[in-house]
């Protein structure tokens, strides 16, 4: 599909979320906090490979707080130069230092772009997702290069408000699918 599509659908959802009232996104991130770690995935402990939300995204830091709580292993990204992502251990608040965009990066040793391979859970950022598992990330291409290293029985799903569960997301052939999405009021539901 077009760039220029992905574009504008950027444009429109950011806006959105910018309207949307501080009491709402806190909401969200209790809702969406409650359905991950309700994953039989993460029953076990086990890894869980989760982005550290910031701005006006839906709030993924009460569910990485709560997985690290709980004892899951927290893996948090690394941006590095060229689009990839590394990744090191969370190991509370006092392990994040400010990084580039305004980002919280995890100060630890740092595991390789690799590392996603054994997270039973991969929790990524989208802008909209439709029901195929299209996901519209910000156009850099970080969690398209990610995604494509998880193992075969990792779960792998975006956080979205519900109305960015759409029926259709323009793509491109690098662009990899997620299997599921995570909303405030649906839930976990599977593409």
């Amino acid at each position: 599909m077009d760039i220029e599509a992905k574009r504008e659908m950027r444009r429109t959802i950011l806006a959105a979320r910018q309207a949307m009232p501080e009491t709402q996104r806190a909401e969200a991130g209790s809702a969406i906090r409650d359905a991950v770690t309700a994953l039989p995935q993460l029953g076990m402990g086990g890894t869980a490979a989760v982005y550290y939300s910031v701005g006006t995204e839906p709030d993924t830091r009460k569910l990485i707080t709560t997985l690290w709580k709980q004892g899951t292993y927290v893996l948090l990204p690394i941006f590095l130069p060229g689009g990839d992502l590394d990744w090191a251990a969370y190991d509370g608040p006092g392990s994040l230092a400010p990084a580039g965009y305004g980002l919280l990066e995890p100060t630890g040793h740092r595991y390789g772009p690799d590392a996603v391979r054994r997270a039973a859970v991969v929790v990524c950022p989208a802008l909209a997702v439709d029901h195929a598992g299209r996901r519209l990330g910000r156009g850099a291409g970080c969690y398209d290069r990610a995604l494509a290293r998880v193992g075969p029985n990792t779960l792998t799903l975006a956080v979205i408000y519900d109305t960015e569960f759409v029926e259709s997301v323009p793509s491109e052939a690098h662009d990899r699918p997620v299997q599921a999405v995570v909303t405030p009021q649906r839930g976990v539901v599977h593409c």
